[in-house]
């Protein structure tokens, strides 16, 4: 059986390492076609077996660089054991370098890795559609998809249109287009370049078209940076100055219409601070504003906790996270696992889901589309609240990152959300980065991080629907679906002819 030469192993490890320098905060996106095309190069006519081990080689360097923050959240902040922390963040980089390695095996298999087809064909269909796969299975984790890169470049034109997976096949039809011009044939090299220069410049042509309009309202909006380190946040003397901080920066807004504070952002369940808040609502209302806030509640049904954002109005509007996060807050471990880690001191609790389909919060005469923490980076998972809602906010607490790089990534992929639904999108977080995000995923205004402030700006409602808003994933998936099909098909009958 064919093996893979160590040089050839060598190379896809160091164009895994170097991906991460395509998304923020590097923002270096030429490295994401120039990456992935080196890694079809080096499938070329590998075995079934051989591809696979290219691929994982490459998955592994890749999001070992970009999620190595994981160590940081479940070891720094979640004080889990060193072993512990290195099996979990170990376990999360193995488990999405098998979707790499599933995409080169699944060529070589069935279909071929080398030349135009399986530039241009086979190998772009089949990485969209493991990297689809990675975005909902096993609970999903899209970081690091190939879209996110683009945020900075033409193709995020490509957004509203196709979404995330389409632009991860724009990348990966660049970096085919790449192969060629590199070892093709001069016919096939003039095709790459004619292929090259109609995606990107229909990118560009359709940078200028708006899917969606605003209403003709413009609200004057406050987003709040509470600023409490995470090591610090649960302290119970911490509680009362957390609250009269959010309090007096709540009241330095002025006259903002809408105000967001974070997830989780005052420290304890509703049930122990509502008074205060209360007080706070009553203050706030004088001003003739309304506030969002994120906390956590006991759900009354269950007795466990839920996390939550709510309004302080009177009765109060709930949004309850519906995609949680495994080990953080669920844990899909057998019950023995749990007594350890309840011996250990560790969480081990589940939060309770909200709904799968909550409907948008209304609120100061808008119907506001609501996501908490990492529930933005299932793009597929908002488009029930499309095009009835018109505003989008995300709270998130990003001090478990630390000052790594993993925040400056989440506000890339909470971009293209916006992008995708044609909307301004609010977002809230802890520690940063808090940031105004306009229709076409630009940042309109952000804070610095680790700075308590108020971000005060003024926003429109936006109405209609992108095209991605009314056909979601469909598109891509199909269209995947059906060029693999169809080169299948044609070697099936090529190789029926005498």
């Amino acid at each position: 059986m064919q093996t893979v030469s160590r040089i050839r192993l060598l190379a896809s490890i160091a164009a895994g390492a170097v991906l991460p320098l395509a998304f923020a905060p590097f923002g270096q996106f030429w490295v994401a076609p120039l990456s992935y095309g080196i890694l079809l190069y080096l499938w070329g006519g590998a075995s079934p077996r051989g591809a696979f081990a290219l691929g994982f080689a490459y998955g592994v360097a890749g999001f070992l660089a970009g999620t190595y923050w994981t160590y940081i959240s479940v070891h720094d902040f979640g004080e889990a054991p060193m072993a512990l922390a290195i099996a979990l963040a170990g376990g999360l980089v193995v488990v999405l370098a098998l979707f790499v390695a599933l995409a080169g095996w699944a060529a070589a298999r069935w279909f071929r890795t080398t030349g135009p087809v399986a530039w241009f064909g086979v190998l772009p269909a089949l990485f969209v559609l493991t990297e689809w796969l990675r975005g909902w299975i096993f609970t999903g984790f899209g970081w690091l998809s190939a879209g996110y890169s683009q945020t900075d470049s033409w193709l995020m034109a490509l957004a509203p249109i196709f979404g995330l997976n389409g632009m991860s096949w724009a990348v990966m039809l660049s970096a085919g287009a790449l192969v060629a011009l590199v070892v093709g044939t001069s016919r096939m090299r003039v095709r790459a370049l004619v292929a090259l220069t109609v995606l990107w410049g229909a990118a560009w042509a359709v940078s200028d078209m708006r899917w969606t309009a605003p209403t003709g309202r413009v609200i004057s909006v406050a987003l709040v940076q509470g600023a409490v380190p995470q090591d610090l946040k649960w302290r119970p003397e911490q509680l009362r100055p957390t609250i009269e901080l959010y309090r007096r920066l709540t009241l330095e807004t002025g006259q903002s219409e809408l105000i967001v504070w974070p997830e989780a952002a005052i420290p304890a369940l509703h049930e122990q601070v509502s008074g205060e808040l209360d007080l706070i609502g009553g203050e706030v209302e004088q001003l003739g504003a309304a506030v969002m806030f994120g906390i956590l509640r006991r759900d009354p049904a269950t007795d466990t906790f839920q996390n939550t954002l709510m309004t302080l109005t009177d009765p109060p509007s709930v949004y309850v996270k519906r995609h949680l996060v495994p080990f953080g807050e669920y844990f899909p471990v057998p019950g023995f696992v749990r007594n350890w880690m309840r011996l250990m001191s560790l969480p081990y609790v589940d939060a309770e889901p909200g709904d799968a389909r909550q409907p948008p919060i209304e609120l100061i005469g808008e119907k506001i589309a609501v996501t908490i923490c990492y529930e933005d980076v299932f793009g597929a998972e908002q488009l029930h609240y499309l095009p009835e809602a018109t505003l989008l906010v995300n709270v998130s607490n990003d001090a478990w990152f630390g000052d790594s790089i993993a925040p400056h990534q989440h506000l890339q992929i909470a971009r293209l959300r916006a992008a995708e639904a044609g909307r301004y999108l609010l977002r809230s977080t802890n520690t940063g980065i808090t940031a105004l995000i306009d229709p076409r995923g630009l940042v309109a205004d952000r804070l610095p991080q680790f700075e308590p402030g108020v971000l005060a700006d003024a926003v429109q409602p936006f109405t209609g629907a992108t095209p991605y808003a009314r056909w979601g994933n469909y598109p891509v998936v199909l269209g995947a679906i059906l060029t693999l099909f169809a080169i299948w098909f044609r070697v099936i009958r090529k190789s029926a002819e005498p």
